[in-house]
């Protein structure tokens, strides 16, 4: 990627322009709320509904492509897209704006939670919150399922990810692997098992089906993608040369790094790992303060995986050392930023022209198609340790004979977040409220119950 490559974009075969392209990719930042579900969602309705920028098949395959990636899919997949429209300019921009929003919401909320987050009426909205938040995950394993699973070895696959994860603490990228070796084997043996729907027939989109001419610049990929790696890297060599890797600032350069490599699936698959790590080992927050996190990235625009944002900013806030504790905080959550999604740019455009170039390919569809349906038992796992976290006060791991499993302490179950998580449940499921009103409304009941004399702590 040089500057020319960024300053000067050719005049599209499709007509679209750059700067038309940038407002449309700045309204799609806009309305991402509620996680890669919805957001996947959103981006469809415009790319692919109201604009007719590429078809279904295109942006299914763009999609499983993205979630076989390492990294938050439905950024990766706007920078897809950008990149197929815009070549590197496009892919930038649109991925970039993708981020901002919620990148800056994060920040702001982070501070005000950090500063007055113990404040019991403010409590008592992230209690609300949290029940919102286990909706709409719920809410993403049935979308990404019905999408997802259509026959019976992609069910089978689903629920073998999920009980690896949940039972014996799989590592994602084994099962991500897993899935993709099982996939490609079928569709060697002609088994339409993992088999995708096929792109329609052309001419139904602006780009079409052919391959735009930039799509073939194999080397140009691995140039960009140099720059990325620099641009990545050479900030975490420094950090740790300057300070040492047990400082809190190259643990969360290193951890983070880490997650962007080896986390398959975007941020549901990834989150739960985090939580557990930043909880149980470093120690840089409470389970009930990772909802909180999430409660705060599901009430902004933009990935759900800027939560690693709000984990980074309290680690670090709390962890200052010799910087003041906000200055430390807000460095904490943007360098976490940073080598969150700088590798998402160099992983996307380098594998992009393979995969488009492999679009027609039947052992690679089902790869990518059974990965897809590994992601939805991941999806599943965190529904459920979200929901352990969220209805009970108390949750104990269980170690021993292969197993690793959080159970929950009984005597701990708090009847008002099971009540305000069930009714979360049927609004968003049974009577399709929308995403604003469920986590307003949940808000507003947490509160509530804190006038009423509830303990929402």
């Amino acid at each position: 990627m040089d500057a020319a490559d960024l300053m000067t974009v050719p005049p599209p075969h499709h007509g679209v322009s750059l700067r038309e392209a940038t407002v449309v990719w700045a309204r799609i930042a806009a309305l991402s709320f509620g996680g890669p579900a919805g957001q996947i969602a959103v981006m469809h309705r415009i790319v692919v509904e109201e604009r007719r920028w590429v078809d279904e098949g295109r942006f299914l395959h763009a999609l499983n492509v993205c979630m076989l990636l390492p990294g938050p899919e439905a950024q990766q997949l706007a920078t897809y897209l950008g990149w197929l429209m815009h070549r590197t300019a496009g892919g930038v921009i649109a991925g970039v704006l993708f981020v901002l929003p919620g990148a800056v919401s994060i920040m702001a909320l982070s501070i005000v939670y950090a500063l007055y987050g113990q404040v019991p009426a403010i409590g008592a909205l992230f209690f609300g919150l949290k029940a919102a938040v286990l909706a709409i995950v719920l809410q993403a394993v049935l979308r990404v399922g019905r999408r997802a699973l259509r026959t019976r070895a992609q069910w089978a696959l689903a629920a073998a990810s999920f009980l690896g994860i949940f039972l014996f603490a799989l590592p994602f990228p084994a099962i991500v692997l897993a899935a993709g070796l099982i996939g490609f084997a079928a569709a060697q043996a002609g088994s339409a098992a993992f088999a995708g729907t096929g792109p329609p027939a052309g001419g139904g989109s602006l780009l079409g089906d052919a391959l735009p001419a930039h799509t073939r610049d194999r080397r140009g990929a691995f140039r960009t993608a140099a720059l990325c790696l620099t641009l990545w890297l050479v900030p975490v060599g420094a950090i740790l040369l300057a300070r040492g890797s047990g400082d809190v600032f190259a643990r969360i350069a290193t951890f983070f790094s880490t997650m962007a490599v080896v986390t398959f699936g975007g941020a549901y698959a990834a989150l739960a790992y985090v939580a557990q790590q930043a909880v149980e080992n470093f120690h840089w927050l409470q389970p009930r303060e990772m909802l909180d996190g999430l409660g705060l990235a599901e009430t902004t625009p933009g990935p759900l995986i800027m939560v690693m944002q709000f984990v980074a900013f309290l680690g670090a806030y709390r962890n200052s050392g010799e910087l003041a504790p906000l200055t430390a905080g807000i460095l904490g959550g943007l360098l976490a930023t940073w080598v969150t999604f700088v590798p998402c740019f160099l992983f996307v455009f380098l594998a992009a022209p393979f995969a488009e170039a492999l679009r027609g390919n039947a052992r690679v569809v089902g790869a990518l198609n059974a990965v897809t349906a590994a992601v939805v038992g991941v999806i599943l796992n965190l529904a459920v340790w979200f929901s352990l976290h969220t209805i009970f006060r108390e949750v104990q791991p269980v170690r021993g004979l292969g197993f690793a499993l959080d159970v929950p302490v009984m005597g701990s179950l708090d009847p008002a977040a099971l009540a305000l998580s069930l009714v979360a449940v049927v609004a968003t499921l049974r009577f399709g409220l929308g995403l604003a009103t469920v986590l307003g409304g949940c808000a507003a009941a947490g509160l509530m119950l804190y006038l009423a004399g509830y303990a929402t702590g």
